[in-house]
């Protein structure tokens, strides 16, 4: 009778926490193998109730809609405007990969020159703004958003911030107006992620005042590089730079630059002596960019072609720079790059937001099955669909959220420069670029199943979306690798922490708090009694942080144990899972903060906040919830029906159906 007892929610179980500290064990023990049965059993029977007492919920989607697309609304409605009126522009459902790139080519040229859109103006001055036009021209074509990418962030972004003065007068008019269409050569074949690893080399001829660029073997071979197949006539080629000695080594290595390196006759068109530039050929997705691969033979450029922000070479042959050592140049280089991995992070959630829009008008209009002799109810009414849909839907503004945060930091690290802030946005961005994309890469095979048949339908731009969309979770920095940064810079941080150490941004409250969470018992467990507490803001972010406060320090310790006798990168090989997790977990943190500071600034709605992020046993009447303004949701979007694309998606019901059937002939 005891235990029974025991496994029915306390009335006040604060007071036997309080007299009996063994039995506050059991009974929490108990509740981990049994859970309360009015949040397990009797499903129906605890919705009804739930429901009787929840108020009705109301959406003001136009409000939503300001709150969510912010001050720079009327320039993405400018470039949807525009390929609006210009359906010669449109990117058709079959489209051959050679007819794609020079479709893309014109979309960018039509953007820039006719629609008088000048995104690179923006890459430094506005961050904000070039990401929201990143987003909106992605959403017209995801090719045509990753060309503008490699433009204006990529080559263009390299330029002005890894060079000088002197690089910005001469290159930034003709980067912006496409007269220099330029690429961004740093992957090469046998490497990727290890930059520092890179092989391709810069030798230094004082005779001359050149650099002599090679490619010393196959593997350096400069491979996917976007513009470079077609379009490209520039390339940021980033090379170690060796200078020649006199003592008996006979060359330095001052580890890896970025030098500007034209590859093409500005007039003719002509690959330049010494360049050989070959197709990568057709991908999974993603065919209107021209992927290139680049072999150098002994191609001599300026000596003032090397961008030399963080190293210079004089005359003479002697490097100077700012930064003590290679370590710390490579560092500040990477760091000026960052913003690429921003902008994607922030625009897979852009192509988050169609596929979701898509999916839950669909699942509204689409009726399937019901009770006996009535009509049939929409597949959305089944808690199946709920519980693959409306999480999704919360998670999309909880990252719309995340990654706005994200940009607001990387704006504010442009304009300060501040080293710590630096670090900040690179161990920030690296884990929302890993996670988001890994979590849209999911969401988009999802949102084609639950469309069913029709989702299959190449018109309905599930496919399109998720091959071109497939490659996110790989460039920029591949997601396992960007989490293993994310988990290092957690670990570098704990040590600080015990150290009296200073702690970035970012991780503040394992400053204000780690100690805290260390000490006290699982809030899961220690806090269980009610829905409302479960569904509790202060709840909910108390439970993930101890989550990843006893991870990092679980992860610290099994480092430690094992580096005796594995050393360190035995050690860390030998955590790795342990460690992705940790990542993981962490982001997750940041992630729903992030989302209830949003919701604090804005009233939304209650079920919206725990639709992604309460416990499980809660999740399907919370889904049920969200399900009942859906609709409202997605159209806060504010994706005009020419921009999803989809017939199944359109905001007009009565018309979805007849525009689908004009595709097959009807």
């Amino acid at each position: 009778m005891e235990t029974h007892k025991s496994l029915s929610p306390d009335p006040n179980p604060a007071a036997e926490d309080d007299d009996h500290p063994a039995a506050r064990r059991i009974h929490r023990l108990a509740l981990h193998l049994n859970p309360p049965q009015g949040l397990h059993s009797h499903g129906d029977l605890r919705m009804l109730a739930c429901a009787a007492k929840g108020k009705q919920l109301d959406v003001s989607t136009q409000e939503l809609t300001e709150y969510m697309r912010g001050k720079h609304r009327d320039v993405q409605e400018r470039v949807y405007e525009y390929f609006n009126s210009r359906p010669d522009l449109q990117t058709p459902i079959e489209i051959s990969k050679d007819e794609h790139r020079e479709l893309c080519m014109r979309q960018l040229l039509g953007l820039v020159r006719e629609a008088g859109i000048r995104p690179f103006r923006y890459v430094a001055e506005d961050p904000f703004k070039y990401f929201a036009i990143a987003e909106a021209v992605g959403s017209v074509d995801m090719s045509l958003g990753i060309k503008m990418g490699v433009q204006y962030s990529l080559w263009g972004g390299s330029v002005i911030n890894l060079g000088t003065k002197k690089h910005r007068d001469k290159y930034f008019e003709g980067i912006d107006n496409l007269e220099y269409p330029g690429c961004f050569a740093m992957t090469e074949l046998h490497h990727g992620s290890n930059v520092q690893g890179l092989q391709t080399t810069a030798t230094f001829d004082p005779l001359t005042d050149e650099f002599v660029i090679d490619t010393p073997n196959d593997g350096a071979i400069k491979w996917w590089i976007g513009n470079a197949a077609v379009h490209g006539k520039f390339a940021t080629v980033f090379a170690k730079l060796l200078l020649p000695t006199h003592d008996i080594k006979g060359i330095a290595d001052m580890g890896v630059h970025a030098f500007i390196v034209p590859i093409r006759d500005l007039k003719t068109h002509k690959t330049l002596p010494g360049i050989e530039i070959n197709d990568c050929g057709h991908k999974v997705g993603l065919n209107g960019v021209d992927n290139g691969a680049l072999r150098f033979r002994s191609v001599r450029i300026p000596r003032d072609n090397l961008l030399n922000r963080f190293g210079d070479v004089s005359r003479d042959g002697k490097y100077t720079s700012s930064l003590p050592s290679i370590n710390k140049r490579f560092a500040a280089t990477l760091g000026e790059l960052v913003g690429g991995r921003v902008g994607l992070g922030y625009s897979s959630v852009g192509v988050l937001k169609i596929a979701v829009t898509i999916a839950i008008r669909y699942s509204l209009l689409r009726q399937q099955f019901g009770p006996p002799k009535q009509p049939e109810v929409s597949i959305l009414d089944y808690q199946s669909h709920q519980h693959k849909l409306m999480p999704m839907l919360a998670s999309t503004y909880a990252f719309h959220f995340a990654t706005l945060h994200l940009v607001e930091k990387y704006s504010e690290m442009k304009k300060s420069h501040d080293e710590q802030l630096v670090g900040d946005v690179h161990a920030l961005s690296a884990g929302l670029k890993a996670y988001v994309t890994s979590f849209t890469a999911k969401s988009l095979s999802i949102c084609r199943e639950a469309c069913g048949g029709h989702g299959y339908a190449a018109v309905n731009r599930f496919g399109s979306l998720r091959n071109d969309h497939d490659i996110f979770q790989t460039f920029e920095g591949d997601n396992t690798v960007l989490l293993q940064q994310v988990a290092g810079d957690l670990l570098k941080q704990y040590q600080q922490k015990f150290q009296g150490g200073t702690f970035a941004v970012t991780w503040n409250y394992l400053r204000e708090s780690m100690n805290a969470y260390l000490s006290q018992p699982n809030p899961v467990t220690s806090r269980w009694e009610s829905e409302d507490h479960l569904r509790d803001p202060k709840f909910q972010l108390d439970a993930f942080r101890y989550r990843t406060s006893r991870l990092l320090q679980s992860a610290a310790m099994r480092l430690r144990k094992h580096s005796k006798t594995l050393g360190s990168f035995g050690a860390w090989n030998r955590c790795l899972n342990h460690l992705l997790t940790l990542a993981e977990s962490h982001i997750e943190s940041v992630i729903l903060e992030k989302f209830i500071e949003a919701i604090k600034r804005y009233i939304l709605v209650s079920a919206l906040e725990g639709g992604s992020f309460a416990i499980h046993k809660l999740t399907e009447y919370l889904s049920f919830q969200v399900r009942n303004i859906a609709r409202e949701l997605v159209d806060a979007f504010d994706l005009p029906d020419h921009v999803t694309r989809a017939p199944i998606g359109m905001q007009s019901t009565v018309e979805a159906y007849s525009q689908y059937t004009q595709y097959a002939g009807f």
